[in-house]
């Protein structure tokens, strides 16, 4: 049982991970088709296992931990990076995740995981529990830039209005990431509605200023209500906080 006890410790593990553990191939092999058959783990996908408690007979890992071992560089991202936070107005049963390498989505236990598109792993950072996942910064732009396909503009919204305050610095390490001046004017227009409690500086919306392009753009697909903001040369909402406050609306299927 010395084996389970290593593996229950991290929770969710690889056929290497195996191999490291037993000291060689053939005995991982045997070790995990053993476990397998005994229902001390689960397979979660090709090469991935996740350990499975005795006491409550489910598996021990989160989706936040088994997100971080898809791969050698997976890390949660996206709306799940605000619900591993806490911050996120809804729970999804997609789960974010990125990866440089190949992956295709699969489900486990009720959860989808859908790899997003790799950007780095500039503003990654790994937790005590081996999640690794966007810092807070890094997961608000890496939302606006994809906010179409994670939830739409009122879980963003609401996400965003969760947030206690934000680290500038990073916000901008994180735009320098996608290098687009359109980032720069979303992400300037959104996150100006909440500088008061996000505690973000006028330097800084002076900075996506500077970095926003120099063409008039959408925040997203046009709008029969969209006003211009000249300051952004941005088409958007009048006033985004309202969106929030009407509750369900039509941009929720944006």
């Amino acid at each position: 049982m010395n084996i389970y006890k290593e593996l229950a410790a991290i929770r969710c593990f690889t056929h290497n991970d195996m191999v490291q553990i037993t000291g060689s191939e053939s005995a991982a092999q045997w070790q995990i088709k053993n476990y397998l058959k005994k229902g001390y783990i689960e397979r979660v996908r090709r090469d991935l296992y996740a350990v499975v408690s005795m006491e409550t007979e489910q598996p021990i890992p989160s989706r936040f931990q088994i997100a971080s071992r898809i791969s050698d560089d997976s890390f949660v991202s996206h709306h799940s990076a605000f619900e591993f936070y806490g911050y996120a107005n809804q729970v999804f049963y997609d789960v974010y995740f990125a990866t440089e390498k190949k992956v295709r989505s699969f489900d486990y236990e009720g959860m989808h995981y859908q790899p997003v598109i790799w950007r780095g792993n500039t503003g990654v950072q790994k937790t005590n529990n081996g999640v690794r996942v966007t810092s807070l910064e890094r997961t608000v732009i890496d939302s606006i830039a994809d906010f179409t396909r994670i939830g739409g503009l009122e879980e963003l919204l609401r996400c965003l209005s969760l947030i206690p305050a934000l680290d500038e610095k990073g916000l901008l390490e994180s735009l320098e990431i996608y290098g687009r001046g359109q980032l720069y004017q979303k992400a300037g227009y959104i996150l100006e509605s909440y500088k008061g409690e996000l505690s973000l500086s006028d330097a800084f919306f002076e900075k996506c200023v500077t970095g926003s392009s120099a063409s008039k753009t959408y925040l997203f697909d046009r709008q029969d209500d969209f006003v211009f903001h000249e300051k952004w040369l941005l088409y958007a909402p009048k006033e985004l906080k309202k969106l929030v406050d009407k509750g369900v609306n039509d941009y929720d299927a944006v």
